[in-house]
């Protein structure tokens, strides 16, 4: 072999580190400078900033069991501190560039499924107590078993429901589609506007908005949300400055009178752990709080592994570096959400963001949450968009959950229907628990008549059981004698 062969077929030593910090986050040794994981760290936080925005208006737009709305600056406050923290936290102890902030889907769980069932404080109380729970599962090993339960169609069915869901809460938030009195002697219950037809500057600025977002996300634009979110918000501003506008709903976009203020904490630590227990049936809190970690497991595990893939990190065996540390941190980020009441957070796949400007580890998270801890003090700027510049961002993230669907096997009926009754039952009735539900019926069922029952994992014949029982708790209470 010649001596030049004999070099080449050598591994390439990792380039030596500049200084202790590129050391501990191996900066170099991944491929990677202080300058790409800067700007890495500004995409990412760019690309998902509008959590700040969207989250207190899905949770702000809410009542609870008693009538109860939670204060939408409070709200951004909490967002903020949670994002700011369990980031920084995420790229010291994970050393991954995966940023963490209130999951969009998680949050419209929490608003219009579970506080109305029971008072904000109990509703919290069930975010932590699902967090823990994750946190017990990744120390047990026992998240990889309940992943490997539930069939891979299904993981994916869910997410394209409550891709529509949301788009539907958008819709609905905006004006664009509203419900249809019963008065109105129809069969149709929504409509187009409030009467048949779109009128308004503010439905104006929703349509513009929904518009100039799509039109961002097809040409690839980075930030694509955040930006039209700040178009229409300006657009906004502009308009209510010079037309007479009955309302424009739950915030009226107006210049605030000061642009920073003081963060107002009110909100952080509001929760009551075993609440919710003594407002509904052991069932229900059952089913609610597995219905949490189902949808936080299944999208961390598909970002987690998405992400590291895209950055070049995944071992030879396709393993992601420090797994164990990462889903934790990822468990804790639930814990935290919780306790502040800003709902679960969970990691982002908008840090896709900051990979593709050149992130690599952790330290781009620094950035991230160093921008967040930054918007602690802005609230009052980000209190100003109304919910018509908003909405488009939830049809938006609707559409980005929907790509799952090309990945269901249509043909296939025993995974087909329940597929198909996941993701339709979602929006059609309003609730995230009755499309996992359907769905995990729909299998266990088509599964037996098919005479592959042997197929269904134990767990999923449990967790079906429990929807048997939710589905028909109005008759059991009733033989039970509770009603």
């Amino acid at each position: 072999m010649s001596e030049p062969q004999k070099v080449a077929d050598r591994p390439i030593p990792a380039p030596t580190a500049v200084n202790s910090v590129d050391r501990f986050f191996k900066i170099s040794e991944r491929g990677s400078t202080f300058g790409r994981e800067i700007r890495g760290g500004f995409a990412t936080f760019f690309t998902m900033a509008y959590i700040l925005v969207l989250n207190p208006i899905i949770l702000g737009s809410a009542k609870d069991k008693f009538g109860e709305s939670l204060d939408p600056v409070q709200l951004t406050t909490a967002t903020a501190l949670v994002a700011a923290v369990m980031t920084i936290v995420m790229g010291v102890g994970g050393n991954l560039p995966l940023a963490l902030a209130a999951g969009l889907g998680l949050n419209a769980v929490v608003a219009f499924q579970i506080a109305p069932l029971m008072s904000w404080d109990d509703a919290m109380g069930l975010i932590v107590l699902e967090g823990l729970l994750i946190c017990v599962l990744v120390l047990t090993g026992l998240r990889e078993a309940v992943m490997h339960a539930i069939p891979q169609p299904l993981k994916q069915a869910i997410s394209v429901g409550i891709g529509l869901f949301i788009a539907f809460i958008g819709f609905v938030d905006a004006g664009f589609v509203s419900r249809i009195p019963d008065a109105a002697n129809t069969t149709v219950p929504v409509q187009l506007g409030g009467s048949g037809t779109l009128t308004g500057w503010p439905m104006l600025v929703f349509c513009l908005g929904v518009l100039l977002t799509i039109g961002l996300l097809a040409r690839k634009v980075k930030g694509a949300i955040l930006i039209s979110i700040v178009a229409m918000t300006l657009l906004a501003l502009v308009i209510n400055s010079v037309a007479d506008i009955k309302s424009w709903g739950l915030t009226t976009p107006e210049w605030p009178d000061k642009l920073v203020d003081t963060p107002d904490f009110g909100l952080v630590g509001q929760f009551d752990l075993f609440g919710a227990f003594g407002e509904t049936t052991v069932i229900t809190v059952v089913l609610l709080v597995f219905t949490l970690i189902l949808s936080d497991f299944f999208d961390t595990m598909g970002t987690v592994v998405g992400i590291s893939a895209e950055a070049n990190l995944l071992d030879e065996d396709g393993k992601v570096p420090n797994l164990g540390r990462v889903l934790l941190i990822d468990g804790a980020a639930a814990v935290a959400g919780g306790a502040a009441s800003s709902s679960s957070a969970t990691s982002y796949i908008e840090s896709a963001a900051g990979v593709g400007e050149g992130a690599r580890t952790g330290f781009s998270n620094l950035v991230t949450g160093g921008l967040f801890a930054l918007a602690l003090f802005l609230t009052p700027l980000l209190t100003i968009v109304p919910l018509q510049a908003a909405a488009p961002a939830l049809v938006a993230v609707g559409f980005l959950m929907m790509t799952q669907v090309k990945h269901i096997d249509w043909d296939r009926y025993e995974i087909a229907i329940p597929a198909f009754l996941t993701i339709a039952v979602m929006p059609f009735t309003y609730s995230i628990t009755n499309g996992i539900g359907a769905g995990f019926l729909a299998y266990v069922v088509i599964k037996t008549v098919l005479g592959r029952a042997k197929e269904v994992h134990w767990l999923l014949w449990g967790a079906s059981a429990l929807f048997v029982v939710y589905f028909a708790i109005d008759p059991i209470e009733q033989i039970l004698g509770v009603k």
